[in-house]
């Protein structure tokens, strides 16, 4: 027993000399945090909150046979990162709300085909670890983009020809709508490593937008809730990651509609409110109204031992930048995730 325990001591010692972005943290839990992290943001991402970062966005390209990358130079300081930290994943995120021409390539075979292709290309010239879809959303046209009956088959059919392009080694991932709509998770629940659940958005003043669980203040959806669409759907809870927002969301007179955590501290003339059946802080003015829903470090504590307790794989949240300098919000994450 003793050289057993030793050997496995040495190895450690090991990963900790030659890894020396690695920590023991990470040695002992299998979780992942995933950051969006955004183009035309200019704050560089710490890698040593997260295991990975999506770089959004690309979009299909107007011939709807490949893709095209945002700020492709920021990319590539984004994969930068990884040479002093090796436990680093980056992936490409394709999509986004208002991105369109998805429906129009994944319906043709060999445009299908081309973009697969072409994924591996940005794969290999980029030096990625993988390839996430953000399809918003398959069937609806919402974003004001294109879309058909048949999107929620050919997207099936998508994930398939890019995992088949890419290989096994490679990620691919991809995020979704709260309510687990518009996308077949059951038929693709092997060719894909995890969901990104973008459980968020689910509502605005007098609602929570991102609620862990049900309250009369709660929106159209829970992350509860989110999550059961999903597994009820077809997809293991094992691959599931839940979205956190850095963002709240006003009543749009008194707070804009959308407003980065950052900013929204130095509001004033509010009282923070706390719903205990929600776990969700909100702010209320002088007559009492509700008119910002957002997320603390209180709420995201919460949502990471949920995570656990239900064996999700881990945490995303959109976007780094969303932060404060410091990290508040991130660091939340981390220490309620990986520590």
């Amino acid at each position: 027993m003793k050289s057993i325990l030793s050997k496995a001591f040495t190895v450690l010692l090991l990963m900790l000399l030659l890894y020396p972005g690695i920590s023991l943290a990470r040695t002992k839990n299998k979780k992942v945090v995933i950051a969006y992290v955004t183009s035309w943001s200019k704050v560089m991402p710490d890698p040593t909150y997260l295991t990975h970062i999506n770089y959004a966005f690309a979009h299909v390209s107007d011939s709807f046979d490949g893709l095209r990358i945002d700020n492709e130079s920021r990319l590539k300081a984004i994969t930068d990162l990884k040479k002093a930290h090796p436990h680093l994943k980056v992936l490409l995120s394709i999509g986004g709300w208002g991105s369109g021409r998805f429906s129009e390539m994944a319906a043709d075979k060999s445009n299908r085909k081309k973009f697969a292709q072409d994924c591996l290309r940005v794969v290999r010239e980029f030096n990625l670890d993988g390839i996430d879809i953000d399809w918003e959303y398959p069937t609806n046209s919402s974003a004001g983009i294109s879309s058909s009956l048949a999107d929620t088959e050919n997207f099936t059919l998508l994930m398939h020809d890019i995992r088949k392009a890419i290989g096994k080694k490679k990620l691919l991932t991809l995020a979704s709508l709260a309510n687990g709509k518009y996308i077949a998770f059951d038929k693709i629940k092997k060719e894909v490593d995890f969901v990104n659940i973008m459980t968020y958005d689910s509502g605005h003043p007098p609602y929570h937008h991102a609620s862990l669980h049900r309250s009369p203040l709660s929106g159209h959806t829970t992350c509860v809730e989110a999550v059961k669409a999903h597994v009820d759907g077809g997809m293991p809870v094992e691959k599931l990651v839940l979205g956190i927002p850095f963002y709240g969301r006003g009543n749009k007179t008194e707070v804009k509609g959308f407003i980065d955590y950052k900013d929204l501290l130095s509001l004033q003339g509010f009282e923070q409110k706390w719903d205990d059946a929600a776990k969700a802080h909100y702010l209320v003015n002088d007559k009492g109204e509700f008119v910002l829903t957002y997320e603390t470090p209180e709420s995201i504590a919460f949502k990471c031992d949920y995570v656990h307790t239900t064996g999700l794989l881990g945490a995303m949240y959109w976007e780094y930048a969303g932060d404060t300098e410091s990290g508040v919000l991130r660091d939340a994450v981390y220490k309620g995730i990986l520590q």
